[in-house]
C-alpha cells in the first residue's frame, strides 16, 4: 500500500466541497463561451481509407512484386518481426503500413514545446523471463549493463522521474493512485484485502509449473483451474468475494479501463486479475517503476524502426489475401500513387488486427466478430500555466478519482527543463459501454467543440479555471484503440483459432490475439513468429 493521509469528513470540508461544486456549475454554464479562444485540431487513424475495405473499389493490379517474406502492419508486432530478421541477418523481407508512419497504437507527435504520445505512453519494468526484450533494451542503451547478481542497470533518465503518481480525491491531490485520502477504516481494510488477494494470484502456478498470470500470455500456464474466471465480469468477481465499498470498485474500474478500455462491468475477471498479478517485479522491487519518455512508446517505435530501415513502405493498404500450396498473393493499394500492386510471397506475417483481417480473408469473418475493441481519445493540450491545486505536486501521471476520463500525463515530466512554460499534457479517455460499436460511432461523430467541452469539464473537476490556460488542443481519435477482453474472450476458441497459421504460409502476430494490448504481447507475437519462419524455411 502507498502512504497517504487518512481523512475524516467534517463541516469545514463539506463547505469547501459545496463551494467548489457551485463554482464548477457556474463554470460549466460558461464553458463554451470561454473556450472559443482555444485552437483545436481533430486527428486520428485513417478510418476513411480503412472503411474502403467494406466495399472495395480499388484500381486493377498494374504491377507484381515478389518478396520471400512480407509483413503486413507496422505496429509493435510488425516492427518486432523486422527486428528479429535483422538480428539474424535476414534481409529478404518488406513491411507494408497503411498510415503515414509506423507505430500503430504507440505512435507519437510533437509541438513547439514537447514531444507527446498519441497512444501507449510507458513500458513497465519487464518480467525477468522477458530475456529478448531485455536484449533489445540493452542494445537500445535503456539498460546500461548488469549487476554481479544479474539484475539490469537502467538508464535513470529513462525511468519515470519522481513524483510519479497522484490522485485527485475529495478535492485534494494525494500521492499515489490507490485511493487512501478520505477513506474510512472499512474502506482501507477492503483495499488492503484486495491487494492481498492479487498478491496470492501473482504467485499462483499451474500444474505445468508456469505462472497462471504472466506476460506475455504465451509464457503463461495452459494447465490450471481458473478458466471459469473468464466467464464472469470483474465486477461480479468482486461482489462474489464480498467487496462492497465504493473505493475498491472505483479503483479497479480505473485500472481495467486503463489497460483494456473497458471497466469492471465489461471486463473478464480473468483479465482483470491478470492486470494486477502478471507483473512479477523481479527488478527494482518497485511495482510503480516504469520506463517512459516525453513521446511515450513512440521512443520504442523509433528504436525498433531502425532495424527495418529501407524495408518499410507506408501508405499501403492490403485489401485481399489469397494463397495456394506454393505462394501467398496480397493485393495492395498505394494511397500516394493510386495504384494497386500484387505482392507474391513465400510467407506472410499478418500483423493486422482482426477487425481488418475479416475483410482480407473472408473465411475469418465469423471468428473476427468475436473480437471487441474499445475506442479511445487522446488529447494533447498546451497550457500557459497550471491552475493552483492543493496536495501532492504535479506528477507524471495525474488521475481524477471517478473522472470521466483516465486523467492526464505531464509530457514534459521526463525533461530536465520540465517546469518551463508552456506546459504540455496528454489527456486519456476510453469510451466504455456494453455496445462498443455505438461508442465508436460517438467518437467519430462528436465535433471538435463537443470533445473540447467534454475534456474541459472533466479536467475542471481538479483544475478549476483550466480553460483559460489552454492555448491549443489536438484531439486524436482511435476507433479501435485496443482489444478489450470482455467476459468469455480470453478462454474462447475464437482467440485460439485465429492465432493458428494458414497453410504454413500465413502467420498472424497482432497483440489482439493475446487479448491484451500490451507492448510485451505485441513484441513477442512478432518476434517469435519471425523466429519460427527463420527456423522452418531459412
Amino acid at each position: 500500500m502507498k502512504s497517504g493521509a487518512r481523512y475524516k469528513w467534517n463541516r469545514r470540508h463539506f463547505l469547501k466541497a459545496s463551494l467548489l461544486l457551485g463554482l464548477g456549475t457556474t463554470f460549466l454554464q460558461a464553458c463554451k463561451r470561454k473556450a472559443n479562444h482555444i485552437l483545436l485540431k481533430l486527428t486520428g487513424t485513417n478510418h476513411i481509407l480503412g472503411h474502403r475495405l467494406w466495399l472495395p473499389d480499388f484500381p486493377p493490379v498494374s504491377e507484381k512484386i515478389e518478396i520471400p517474406v512480407l509483413i503486413l502492419g507496422g505496429g509493435i508486432a510488425g516492427l518486432s518481426a523486422a527486428y528479429q530478421f535483422h538480428e539474424k541477418g535476414f534481409q529478404d523481407f518488406l513491411l507494408l503500413e497503411m498510415e503515414d508512419e509506423v507505430g500503430g497504437n504507440s505512435k507519437s507527435g510533437s509541438n513547439s514545446y514537447s514531444k507527446h504520445p498519441q497512444g501507449a505512453h510507458y513500458l513497465p519494468i519487464p518480467n525477468a523471463s522477458n530475456k529478448e526484450i531485455y536484449h533489445f533494451l540493452e542494445k537500445s542503451k535503456i539498460v546500461k549493463g548488469w549487476t554481479a547478481t544479474g539484475e539490469p542497470i537502467f538508464d535513470e533518465e529513462q525511468l519515470s522521474f519522481d513524483p510519479m503518481h497522484r490522485l485527485f480525491i475529495d478535492n485534494y491531490w494525494q500521492n499515489g493512485i490507490v485511493p487512501e485520502y478520505g477513506l474510512d477504516e472499512e474502506e482501507l481494510a477492503e483495499m488492503e484485502r484486495f491487494h492481498g488477494l492479487m498478491k496470492d494470484f501473482t504467485e499462483m502456478k499451474g500444474r505445468d509449473g508456469k505462472y497462471v498470470f504472466d506476460i506475455p500470455t504465451l509464457f503463461a500456464s495452459n494447465d490450471h483451474d481458473l478458466e471459469d474466471l473468464d466467464s464472469i465480469s470483474m465486477e461480479k468477481w468482486l461482489l462474489d468475494q464480498g467487496f462492497k465499498t465504493k473505493p475498491v470498485f472505483s479503483y479497479v474500474n480505473y485500472c481495467c479501463r486503463d489497460d483494456f478500455g473497458t471497466g469492471v462491468k465489461h471486463t473478464s475477471a480473468f483479465a482483470g486479475i491478470h492486470y494486477f498479478s502478471s507483473r512479477k517485479h523481479d527488478y527494482l522491487g518497485n511495482e510503480e517503476a516504469v520506463l517512459t519518455w516525453q513521446e511515450g512508446n513512440g521512443r520504442l517505435v523509433s528504436l525498433l524502426k531502425k532495424y527495418a530501415e529501407g524495408k518499410i513502405k507506408n501508405n499501403c493498404l492490403a485489401y485481399k489475401i489469397e494463397w495456394d500450396e506454393n505462394k501467398v498473393q496480397v493485393q495492395v493499394y498505394d494511397i500516394k500513387t493510386n495504384k494497386s500492386t500484387l505482392y507474391i510471397t513465400n510467407q506472410l506475417i499478418n500483423c493486422c488486427p482482426q477487425f481488418v483481417n475479416k475483410y482480407l480473408i473472408t473465411s475469418r469473418k465469423t471468428l473476427s466478430d468475436k473480437f471487441a475493441y474499445a475506442p479511445w481519445l487522446i488529447a494533447t493540450i498546451t497550457l500557459k500555466s497550471f491552475p493552483a491545486a492543493s496536495g501532492a505536486p504535479l506528477s507524471w501521471d495525474n488521475v481524477i478519482h471517478d473522472g470521466k476520463g483516465l486523467g492526464y500525463i505531464f509530457d514534459q515530466h521526463q525533461s530536465l527543463a520540465q517546469y518551463k512554460a508552456p506546459y504540455v499534457i496528454s489527456y486519456y479517455h476510453s469510451l466504455d459501454a456494453q455496445d462498443l460499436r455505438k461508442e465508436r460511432k460517438k467518437l467519430l461523430d462528436f465535433s471538435e467543440e463537443q470533445w473540447r467541452d467534454f475534456i474541459i469539464e472533466d479536467l475542471s473537476k481538479a483544475h478549476y479555471g483550466i480553460e483559460e490556460e489552454i492555448l491549443d488542443m489536438r484531439i486524436h481519435r482511435l476507433g479501435h484503440g485496443m482489444i478489450s477482453p470482455v467476459p468469455g474472450f480470453m478462454m474462447s476458441e475464437a482467440r485460439k483459432e485465429m492465432a493458428k497459421p494458414i497453410a504454413d504460409r500465413i502467420y498472424f502476430a497482432h497483440s489482439d490475439l493475446s487479448g491484451l494490448s500490451l507492448f510485451e504481447e505485441a513484441f513477442y507475437r512478432g518476434y517469435l513468429t519471425a523466429k519460427e519462419i527463420l527456423t522452418k524455411y531459412y
